[in-house]
């Protein structure tokens, strides 16, 4: 199916992309847009300050179908983190509440879907609906992480959202990883067997 038909006849097009491979902690999430209104201002979500990031986020709430999907710590441990990447994206666009006709995949691998898929490189700087999965994912992933850094103080998750900063390594190394961190990236299994 060509995603300009699709888009000419008012096909239900999905824009699909996840946040969160790169992270020591935390899961991986995915986020699935059809938007049925446009939106001013969508980007790549790493090109927005966080309180733009949120003021689109809110927007979308009602001008866009959003499904957001995850893949935990423990499934990124046991299927790799590209596996569950593909995994949040599927259970993403599965809880949209409909079918979309075709769904656009920011990057060059796709999850098995049951509609079309195509993927782009770089889409969510180049096609609106990934820009607003990107900015959705994005989000809500940040959120989490700031809600797990009151409950697992001391790693720095309320700005460090899980990425592999000095501080949150630093912390790693006194405090020793928790259930949240994923023990099967380098820094985690190095410090799993000092």
């Amino acid at each position: 199916m060509k995603i300009a038909a699709a888009r000419r006849r008012g096909a239900l097009v999905a824009g699909v992309d996840e946040v969160g491979r790169g992270p020591l902690a935390g899961p991986v999430v995915a986020a699935a847009v059809i938007l049925l209104r446009p939106v001013r201002g969508l980007a790549d979500s790493k090109t927005l300050c966080p309180e733009e990031r949120e003021r689109l986020a809110g927007l979308l709430r009602s001008r866009a179908r959003i499904g957001i999907g995850a893949a935990s710590v423990a499934e990124i441990d046991r299927i790799n983190i590209l596996q569950a990447s593909l995994l949040a994206m599927r259970r993403a666009v599965l809880r949209l509440g409909c079918l979309p006709e075709v769904a656009l995949i920011d990057g060059n691998q796709a999850p098995e879907l049951p509609c079309p898929v195509e993927t782009i490189v770089d889409g969510d700087a180049l096609v609106p609906a990934i820009s607003a999965a990107s900015i959705v994912a994005k989000v809500t992933r940040d959120r989490l992480m700031r809600r797990l850094a009151t409950r697992y103080p001391g790693y720095g998750w309320e700005t460090n959202v899980g990425y592999a900063t000095s501080a949150h390594r630093e912390a790693i190394w006194q405090l020793g990883p928790c259930r949240h961190h994923r023990r099967s990236f380098a820094p985690i299994q190095g410090r799993l067997f000092d």
